[in-house]
């Protein structure tokens, strides 16, 4: 082993970077997930006592495979019928297929990758089972992707940890007979895009928390940025994944600005710019561009290059609105989200006036859903302001804040209504 004296937060950042392609490597032999995931914790749980005080050894990820492997043979082995199974796949399979080999030795995988880092992308595919609904996707990836612990995921969801562990345990089952392998050409497309929509809902929840008291969650936004740096790693020249990346980025750069001292929620016009994370706009800068060069642009192509245009815009008054619009236009063509044409009926009141705007909200009130017509009234009480309807306004401003669960969301539509009565 190497000795190595570094900081507690640098083993957790290995074992994190290496959990998804241990699991994977165990599950692609065995073909049990749950067993597999287990032997993976206990194997991890091994490492984080052993690591800090032994040295972290030169291929951690054999390291892990090894431990996990003995411990899941030993489970298997407790079972005649899955014993027999597993001596049969050992007879198939050089006893050490699956065993790390030592670094630059056999590790190019189809396209010079390693096949470690295949199994992430094959688990992703996993954990997004067409099976399983949205929800469980998410709580599956972030378990046994992320590393999260089912603790973690509980309090990001404002859920009992005993619910969650239900959900999980329902996604497991629910994927148990899948055979671990990625996708046919014919099905990858379908497939990568519901693991993209994974990491696009995962992040807004944490930029954006739907509930609760906060209005960031940093774990959540900050795995999804995580794995989906992971996949492009994969997949570079995949445009809808660079796309992704870029407004991932673009957005999580304006944090430091969202909120005041008190944790007060502070609108995209409003925020000081000087706080904007400049180094991160620069990054999804050039990734939006980039992303628009990898082919026909998608969707988070498209809204890469709108956060790109927000970044870049040294204060308010300097946003390209037209270009915005022009983005917007093409988006909303591309796909029936009613929240990328709420952001359209934005741009629309900020190039032709507060009574245009309106009236592209009015025209979406039927398409939102009952638990997104929130940001809808919001979005009206706004115009409502801009055009002088200071009453009707307040009235709006009040009916958003009713029906939102983020609290810090409802305590800045109520301060906006309590301005206007003043």
């Amino acid at each position: 082993m190497d000795r190595s004296d570094g900081a507690s937060a640098s083993v957790e950042d290995l074992l994190r970077l290496h959990a998804p392609q241990v699991l994977g490597a165990l599950v692609r032999r065995y073909g049990h997930f749950d067993p597999a995931e287990d032997a993976v914790q206990e194997a991890l749980i091994a490492a984080a006592r052993q690591w800090p005080e032994e040295g972290v050894p030169g291929n951690p990820r054999g390291w892990l495979i090894r431990v996990a492997s003995r411990r899941l043979t030993d489970r298997l082995r407790s079972d005649t019928a899955r014993r027999r199974r597993e001596e049969a796949a050992a007879a198939l399979t050089p006893a050490d297929a699956f065993l790390a080999p030592p670094p630059g030795e056999g590790l190019a995988g189809p396209g010079g990758r390693a096949p470690s880092e295949d199994d992430t992308l094959t688990l992703l595919f996993l954990c997004c089972h067409p099976a399983l609904s949205p929800a469980a996707q998410i709580a599956l990836t972030l378990r046994a992707v992320g590393g999260l612990t089912t603790a973690e995921i509980a309090r990001a969801h404002l859920l009992g940890e005993a619910t969650m562990a239900q959900r999980i345990s329902r996604a497991k089952r629910a994927v148990r007979g899948a055979e671990f392998r990625a996708p046919e050409p014919e099905d990858r497309d379908r497939r990568l895009a519901a693991v993209l929509q994974v990491l696009y809902l995962i992040f807004n929840e944490g930029y954006t928390a739907t509930a609760g008291p906060e209005l960031h969650r940093t774990d959540l936004a900050r795995e999804a940025i995580r794995l989906t740096r992971a996949v492009r790693r994969l997949l570079p020249r995949e445009g809808r994944v660079t796309g992704l990346l870029a407004l991932m980025v673009l957005t999580e750069a304006r944090t430091p600005a969202r909120t005041g001292a008190h944790g007060e929620l502070i609108p995209l016009d409003e925020q000081d710019r000087s706080l904007w994370d400049r180094t991160a706009i620069a990054e999804g800068t050039a990734l939006a561009e980039e992303a628009l060069t990898q082919g026909p642009a998608g969707d988070y192509q498209l809204q890469a290059a709108i956060a790109a245009l927000h970044d870049e815009a040294g204060r308010a008054e300097d946003t390209d609105w037209p270009q915005i619009l022009a983005l917007y236009d093409l988006l909303v063509h591309r796909t029936p989200d009613p929240a990328a044409a709420l952001g359209r009926a934005v741009a629309v009141a900020m190039v032709h006036g507060p009574r245009a705007g309106l009236a592209e909200v009015d025209a979406l009130a039927e398409a939102l859903p009952r638990e997104g017509r929130y940001r809808l009234d919001a979005v009206r009480a706004h115009l409502l302001e801009q055009a002088g309807e200071l009453q009707a306004a307040r009235t709006a401003y009040l009916t958003a804040a009713e029906h939102t669960l983020s609290q810090p969301e409802a305590r800045y539509l109520r301060d906006r209504a309590d301005r206007i009565e003043d």
